[in-house]
């Protein structure tokens, strides 16, 4: 079973998502919250599988609880609902740690499906849709200081594993990776897998940012 718990300000949406969570064999609510700082306190007590997080709300909003529920160092994964897919709240999200967002007049079957997606530890976001996400955004990144140094977080990539980095940042799936470099789809999901755990990024998502961050893409 994936437990899910629903964060939203308002009382009918939540049941919405109740009714539509508790109809599926594999599914079941962990809980409910209506606010940014009760979904953190919830998820803490109650380790849920998966968030599914407004990001609309009054006090903390989603985007500060998905922060602080990923650097909690919490196992569970953060779906973001937003109301339009390129809009400055879903890319403040994704770079809080969100695994994906939706809009929230997806389809139930899309909703379902990206619960499952992000519980098993896929990104519910099309990487090149992230990368859109970034172009249009990127702009709002605070100003910092010239690095003094190569990102620890790269450092210990090979030149294969940087350039599948990469690829990924220009939003690459697996079957172009392995069709664009001449290797083999499984050699592709290896270096993947590999990239992911020396970089310390969740998902393909917070991958594409890393590479923003580190400067191996720029804005297209």
């Amino acid at each position: 079973m994936t437990s899910v718990l629903i964060v939203d300000d308002q009382p009918m949406q939540r049941f919405g998502f109740r009714m539509l969570l508790e109809s599926q064999d594999d599914l079941t609510v962990a809980g409910e919250a209506g606010d940014g700082a009760e979904a953190v306190r919830l998820t803490a007590r109650l380790q849920p599988d998966v968030v599914l997080m407004d990001i609309r709300m009054p006090g903390l909003d989603g985007i500060e609880a998905t922060r602080r529920i990923v650097a909690s160092g919490s196992l569970t994964r953060v779906l973001i609902l937003t109301t339009f897919d390129l809009d400055e709240y879903a890319y403040d999200g994704l770079r809080a740690g969100a695994s994906g967002f939706l809009v929230k007049d997806a389809l139930p079957e899309d909703l379902l499906s990206g619960i499952r997606a992000v519980a098993t530890g896929d990104a519910v976001v099309a990487p090149s849709l992230t990368r859109r996400l970034l172009d249009a955004y990127v702009q709002h990144l605070p100003a910092t200081s010239a690095p003094q140094g190569p990102d620890p977080r790269i450092a210990s990539l090979t030149d294969r594993e940087r350039e599948i980095l990469t690829v990924i940042a220009q939003g690459w799936t697996n079957t172009e990776i392995a069709q664009r470099l001449h290797l083999a789809e499984s050699t592709v999901k290896t270096h993947v897998s590999r990239v992911l755990a020396k970089t310390g990024a969740r998902d393909r998502v917070q991958a594409v940012i890393l590479a923003y961050d580190a400067k191996l893409v720029e804005p297209a």
